[in-house]
């Protein structure tokens, strides 16, 4: 079964007593794989970093940054996209798969979530059914982790202008690590060997024929998911239902920082 992470969307209330019934059916049936849809950890430059990072080059994690700069919205079918109602907000709908980087890249668990955004540019002159879109377009967002180390997210969803529309940079007590997509490019170096010791990577994944609006990720994830389930004797799936409960769990301590303007402990969002 592969889920995907818009059904954790709805208002947390709601959504946590339904993540639980999934969690409690998926524990009664151990014959049933279940892998929760967050494709960005399969984008090729993302996919390198993941590796560089796991591998112990650039040291413990101490900062994870993230900057989003892209294009609105898409249409999607019914405008559902438009509301926050529908989606939990952008920092939700949007944003779940960055918070999931960065719990993957720190290797902990959020503590507490810190957020500022406002809808300023996109959407302001639709109307569906007599009602205008109330999703924010722009945001930054920090989150502490239980290990000590530190997340933060740069949204902004009217920067069409941008090179790329993800950079990602890590940095641990050894070096630095960093990612730019679509670019594909991946820059790595060491305090040690300083800023001539920087090494650059184009890396490409020669199976994507097709990169898609999210650069072949997705075509990967779907690799990744059949390789576990061909092999679920002795493979768990690479992205399970925690994972996707807590990546959710951010973005709505994230929106509800920015509603009641005060940092949000995930003991609130997850309680």
């Amino acid at each position: 079964m592969f889920l995907w992470r818009s059904l954790f969307a709805p208002l947390y209330p709601i959504a946590n007593s339904f993540i639980v019934q999934v969690v409690d059916a998926a524990k009664k049936r151990p014959d049933i794989m279940v892998q929760v849809g967050l494709e960005y950890r399969y984008m090729p430059p993302v996919a390198k970093l993941i590796e560089i990072v796991k591998g112990g080059e650039v040291g413990p994690i101490r900062m994870v940054s993230i900057r989003e700069h892209r294009f609105p919205f898409l249409i999607k079918v019914n405008n559902w996209n438009r509301f926050n109602a529908n989606t939990g907000g952008t920092l939700v709908e949007k944003c779940c798969h960055f918070f999931d980087l960065m719990r993957l890249f720190a290797g902990a668990n959020p503590v507490r979530v810190m957020a500022s955004g406002a809808m300023d540019v996109n959407h302001k002159d639709e109307v569906y059914d007599g009602k205008v879109p109330d999703i924010i377009d722009n945001a930054y967002v920090i989150v502490e982790f239980d290990n000590g180390s530190r997340g933060m997210l740069d949204l902004c969803m009217f920067a069409e202008g941008s090179k790329n529309e993800q950079e990602i940079s890590v940095v641990g007590d050894m070096g630095k690590g960093e990612a730019f997509v679509p670019e594909g490019i991946v820059r790595f170096g060491t305090r040690v060997d300083g800023r001539d010791g920087v090494q650059t990577i184009q890396q490409v994944d020669e199976r994507i024929k097709y990169d898609g609006l999210h650069h072949g990720s997705s075509f990967l994830e779907h690799l990744n998911f059949l390789h576990a389930i061909r092999n679920k004797d002795t493979q768990a799936p690479e992205v399970d239902l925690i994972d996707g409960l807590i990546s959710v769990a951010i973005g709505v301590a994230a929106q509800v920082s920015i509603e009641k303007g005060r940092f949000v402990t995930m003991e609130e969002v997850l309680k």
